[in-house]
């Protein structure tokens, strides 16, 4: 039977408060923003905690500002069904919509948070890998101030993340994209829907003025190594040539020299790698073309 163990319940109404209480209680407390993943936690005793923080009520950590020509800040507890049917995220971050909406079922990303996704750290979690190509920083906040962290450095392995004692994610800044540029997400599961992803990949490319030379790319590779993976070899390849079929089949290739995957329940080592090769040519083909018209 799933029962919890007791604990100590706050439910903080400001920031202020929220990172008062982070700082009281430190290691002896959860920050709870939608519990999809703490709460199982908690339940299956893989964790204990003797106090939980629920930081949902606290205005500041939500919400979705989106501004032309400004990039995008979303706050923490922002839920992931606001992100995925967000417009104007839709518009300039097509990757960070679609990996939105293929986290859970309706009911988890109607209470799953932005934060919560990148906070529980694990190497299949949907967001961090497009949050990562497209130059995301995740702020982190306590009483002392605030410091700011790239995803990919915010992140550290399975479950292991730079938060200190104290500390609180409270928003992600996202740069403006490019002239000409376009991002793009995949992933592969063992099912179309409510499935934890056997591998995931999000590209962003941006093209010269002359609409055909690749200026910079960014590819960023999920579930293939204990954090956001970004190669480092696709730039070397590809920046400063036009895309070709040669090229592409050159970058899959490398991507895969690249990855360190292992085996579980969901996939084997080798079909994790024959899947980055096919989700970089499938991805590095649709977001040429869509920067092309950018």
């Amino acid at each position: 039977m799933y029962i919890l163990n007791n604990f100590e319940y706050f439910a903080p109404e400001t920031r202020s408060e929220a990172l008062e209480l982070a700082k009281k209680l430190g290691s002896k407390a959860k920050i709870l923003a939608g519990g999809t993943d703490l709460i199982i936690q908690l339940k299956e005793k893989m964790i204990t905690t003797e106090n939980i923080i629920n930081i949902s009520g606290v205005d500041e950590f939500k919400g979705i500002s989106c501004e032309p020509g400004k990039g995008a800040v979303i706050g923490a507890c922002t839920k992931i069904a606001d992100i995925e049917y967000s417009e104007a995220l839709r518009k300039k971050y097509p990757a960070l919509s679609f990996a939105a909406g293929e986290i859970g079922g309706p009911q988890v990303r109607s209470m799953a948070t932005l934060g919560g996704n990148s906070c529980h750290s694990s190497p299949a979690a949907e967001t961090p890998s497009p949050l990562s190509a497209l130059g995301a920083i995740v702020v982190i906040s306590s009483k002392s101030g605030d410091r700011e962290v790239p995803i990919e450095e915010f992140i550290l392995g399975n479950r292991k993340n730079v938060l200190a004692e104290g500390e609180i994610v409270t928003k992600f800044v996202l740069p403006e994209p490019a002239p000409k540029s376009a991002n793009r997400y995949a992933y592969i599961g063992l099912r179309n829907a409510m499935e934890i992803d056997a591998v995931n990949m999000a590209v962003n490319l941006v093209l010269e003025n002359d609409g055909e030379t690749i200026k910079a790319i960014k590819l960023v590779m999920g579930s293939v190594f204990p954090r956001p993976l970004i190669s480092e070899k696709i730039p070397a390849l590809l920046i400063g040539k036009k895309l070709n079929d040669e090229l592409v089949e050159q970058a899959a290739e490398v991507a895969q020299s690249e990855a360190k995957p292992i085996t579980d329940v969901r996939a084997s080592a080798e079909y994790r790698r024959d899947v980055v090769a096919t989700l970089t040519r499938r991805l590095l083909k649709e977001a040429y073309a869509a920067a092309k018209e950018a």
